[in-house]
C-alpha cells in the first residue's frame, strides 16, 4: 500500500518541492541581508549596554531554583518579545500594566506581586521621570530582589541615582533591544559596556560591570558565520515530510557554538487540524527519555560514588536477587549488552478486570483518557515478568527497553525519590527547562501538547499528553525508557550543558570526566556509550547521518524524535515530530528526513572551515 501511495503522489510531491525551491531563491537572499542588518544592530546594542549597581553580582541571573520571577513593564511597546525571550531561560510571569495604569501610587500592583521574590522592571525614557514609577521601584527594593532595565538614550539616567539594585541601561527602545536585554540579564550574551561620560553624580564615565556568557543565546545563522541561505533546505525537507505524510508537523532546532541559530516549526498538530505547530510545543520524547532523564540520574549517582557500574543488579535491587538478573553487571545494562530480551508487550496481557474506564481505589493508575489500570499492576505483573525474563545473549548488543526499567529502579532505590521528581529537582528546574518532565497533562493545557497515536487497539483513544509507549503507560507514565515530554528549547539547554562538559548557567552539573565517560564508545560489541547512542563506525550505515563526526552522541525516539550532539562542530541538532499520528508509519525513515536535515546542517558548518 505504501509503495502504491508513493508512486501515485511522486509527481505532485516533486513539483511541490521544486516550487518551494523557486520561491526561496530570491527570498533567501533577502533573508540573509535582513539577518546581517539585524545581527549588526543587536551587536551594537550589546556593546552599548551598560550594567550598573551590580556589586552583589545578581546579573547574570543564576541559581534559578526557588526564584519566582515576574516581569513588570510601564507601557513598553516591545514588552511581549522581551518577556518571550526571558522565558527561554526561566519561568518569568508577565504582569500586564493596563489595569494599574490610572493608579496614583501603584499600591494594588505592589500587593499583587506578593508571590514573587524577583522582579524585572522594564522602563522607558518617558516613564523614567515620573515619580510614581520611581517610588514604586524604590518601595519594592526593601523586600524584593529588583532588577531595573532602562531602555532609551539615557537622558534620565540620573533618575535612578537613589537606586542600589542592578540597573541595566540599554540605549534603544526597540524590539531588538528587548531581545538583547533578555539575553544580557540571563547570560545569553556577555556585558562589557562602560559609561562614555558623566550622567549624574552617581553614574560617572568609565562605570560599568562586565559579565560572561553562561547560557545559550538566540540569534541568526550569520552570528556564527553561516549564510541563512545554506539552511533553507531544511525548510524544503520539512515541507517534503509533511507533504509525504511522514508526520503532520515538526520542529527543528540548531545550536552552534552556544547560539541557537535556527528554530522553526512546520505543519499542524494533526493532518485534519488547524492548530499550527509552534516552536514551544511539547512533544512525547519517547526513548530520548533514556538519555535525558535516566542516564543523567545514573551519571550523578556514579559521580557521587553512590553507584558502582561494575556491581551486580542484585546489589541494588533486592527483588532481583533470586532471579536471572541478580548477577548482571550494571555497566552491561547501560550498554545494552546484559542479554535482556528487547521488550515485553505487556499491553497484550491486559485482560478484562485489569482495567476500568473510571478511576477508583482499585484502579488508580491513569494510562490515558478513560483508561485506568488496576492497583499494583506494575509491581505484581510487569516487574516480576521482567526480572524473571531469560538472559539470552549476555555480552552481545541487543537494544532493550528492559534495561532502562532496571536503571530507573536502581536510581530510585539509591535516591529514595521517584525518577520524575528527581530529574525535575536536580536538573530541569535549575537549568531553566520550562516544559521538560513526565505527566505533562498535570502541568500544561492539552492544546500545548502534540497528540501522538489515535490508539484504537489498546487504549481506544487519541493520546494527548499520555506516553505513547504501552509499557510506560501501564507503569503510570513515568518509566526509565519512555515518558518524558518537552520542547526543543529544553533539549537544547540540557545538551548545551553536556556540550559544555557539565556546566550551564554558572552551575556545574557533572565533571568533564563524567560527561566524557558516558558519551564515549565503550565496547567492541556496539557503537553505544553508557546510555547514549553514538555515531556508527560502520560507514555503510551512515548513522546518524553521512557526515556526522565520530564524536557524535545522542538518541532517537520512536515517536519521531532525534537529539544529536557533535562536539567537533560545537553542534546540537534537535528534531521533534509526531510521526506516529494518526497511526504508526515508517514514512519518516523511508524519506530519510532526520539524517537529511542533519546533513544540511553539517555541510553549512563545514563550509566555515574552507
Amino acid at each position: 500500500m505504501e509503495k502504491k501511495y508513493m508512486k501515485r503522489n511522486k509527481l505532485p510531491l516533486l513539483l511541490f518541492i521544486y516550487l518551494i525551491g523557486i520561491c526561496c531563491s530570491t527570498a533567501c537572499a533577502q533573508q540573509h541581508r535582513e539577518n546581517e542588518k539585524r545581527l549588526k544592530n543587536s551587536l551594537q546594542i550589546q556593546r552599548q549596554a551598560v550594567l550598573l549597581n551590580n556589586q552583589q553580582q545578581w546579573i547574570p541571573i543564576k541559581a534559578l531554583t526557588g526564584k519566582q520571577i515576574a516581569s513588570v513593564n510601564f507601557d513598553l511597546s516591545f514588552q511581549q518579545g522581551f518577556d518571550s525571550l526571558m522565558n527561554k531561560y526561566a519561568q518569568v510571569t508577565p504582569v500586564k500594566f493596563d489595569r494599574y495604569r490610572d493608579s496614583t501610587h501603584l499600591n494594588d500592583l505592589e500587593d499583587d506581586l506578593k508571590f514573587f521574590n524577583t522582579l524585572i522592571i522594564g522602563i522607558g525614557e518617558t516613564q523614567a521621570i515620573q515619580g510614581k514609577y520611581l517610588q514604586f521601584i524604590q518601595d519594592l527594593t526593601s523586600h524584593k530582589q529588583v532588577i531595573v532595565v532602562y531602555f532609551g538614550p539615557g537622558k534620565h539616567l540620573s533618575s535612578f541615582d537613589s537606586l542600589n539594585s542592578p540597573l541595566l541601561w540599554v540605549p534603544q527602545e526597540s524590539e531588538e533591544a528587548g531581545f538583547v536585554a533578555a539575553q544580557l540579564l540571563f547570560g545569553g550574551m556577555s556585558l562589557g559596556g562602560k559609561l562614555d561620560k558623566n550622567y549624574s553624580a552617581k553614574y560617572q564615565a568609565g562605570q560599568g560591570f562586565s559579565t560572561e556568557k553562561i547560557r545559550l543565546s538566540y540569534t541568526v545563522p550569520e552570528a556564527v558565520g553561516i549564510n541563512s541561505d545554506e539552511l533553507q533546505q531544511i525548510d524544503q525537507i520539512a515541507a517534503e515530510a509533511i507533504q509525504g505524510k511522514a508526520t503532520p508537523g515538526l520542529v527543528v532546532l540548531v545550536a552552534k557554538s552556544g547560539r541557537v541559530i535556527y528554530n522553526k516549526s512546520f505543519g499542524t498538530h494533526t493532518y485534519n487540524g488547524t492548530r499550527a505547530d509552534r516552536t514551544d510545543d511539547i512533544f512525547d520524547l519517547a526513548s530520548v527519555t533514556k538519555v535525558t532523564a535516566t542516564t543523567p540520574s545514573i551519571m550523578r549517582l556514579v559521580e557521587q560514588q553512590k553507584l558502582n557500574l561494575d556491581e551486580n543488579v542484585g546489589h541494588y535491587v533486592a527483588r532481583a536477587r533470586q532471579t536471572p538478573m541478580n548477577n548482571v553487571k550494571v555497566r552491561d545494562v547501560m550498554l545494552h549488552q546484559a542479554g535482556f530480551i528487547p521488550y515485553i508487550p505487556f499491553h497484550n496481557f491486559v485482560k478484562e478486570g485489569d482495567y476500568s474506564r473510571d478511576s477508583s481505589a482499585l484502579f488508580p493508575t491513569k494510562v490515558a483518557d478513560g483508561y485506568y489500570i488496576k492497583k499494583d499492576f506494575f509491581l505484581d505483573f510487569m516487574w516480576p515478568r521482567m526480572l524473571n525474563s531469560p538472559i539470552k545473549t549476555p555480552g552481545s548488543y541487543v537494544y532493550s527497553d528492559i534495561s532502562m526499567y532496571v536503571m530507573q529502579e536502581i536510581a530510585e532505590q539509591i535516591t529514595g525519590s521517584p525518577l520524575d521528581q528527581y530529574v525535575l529537582d536536580e536538573f530541569y528546574t535549575p537549568l531553566g527547562m520550562q516544559t521538560a518532565g513526565f505527566l505533562p497533562r498535570n502541568r500544561f493545557a492539552k492544546d500545548r501538547i502534540i497528540p501522538t497515536e489515535d490508539d484504537q487497539v489498546f487504549r481506544k483513544t487519541l493520546l494527548e499528553g499520555y506516553v505513547h509507549d504501552q509499557g510506560a503507560a501501564l507503569k503510570g507514565g513515568v518509566a526509565g525508557h519512555a515518558g518524558l515530554f518537552g520542547n526543543a528549547n529544553d533539549l537544547a539547554i540540557f545538551y548545551q550543558m553536556m556540550l559544555n562538559q557539565g556546566t550551564y548557567g554558572g552551575e556545574r552539573y557533572f565533571s568533564p570526566e563524567t560527561v566524557q565517560a558516558f558519551t564515549k564508545r565503550h565496547s567492541d560489541n556496539s557503537r553505544r556509550g553508557l546510555g547514549f547512542d553514538r555515531w556508527d563506525p560502520d560507514l555503510s550505515k551512515k548513522y546518524p547521518s553521512e557526515k556526522a563526526s565520530p564524536q557524535t552522541y545522542g538518541h532517537t525516539g520512536y515517536t519521531g524524535i532525534a537529539v544529536w550532539v557533535d562536539p567537533s562542530r560545537e553542534l546540537i541538532y534537535v528534531f521533534l515530530s509526531n510521526r506516529v499520528h494518526p497511526g504508526v508509519s515508517e514514512q519518516l525513515g523511508r524519506l530519510n528526513i532526520r539524517p537529511r536535515i542533519q546533513e544540511v546542517i553539517n555541510k553549512a558548518i563545514d563550509q566555515l572551515k574552507k
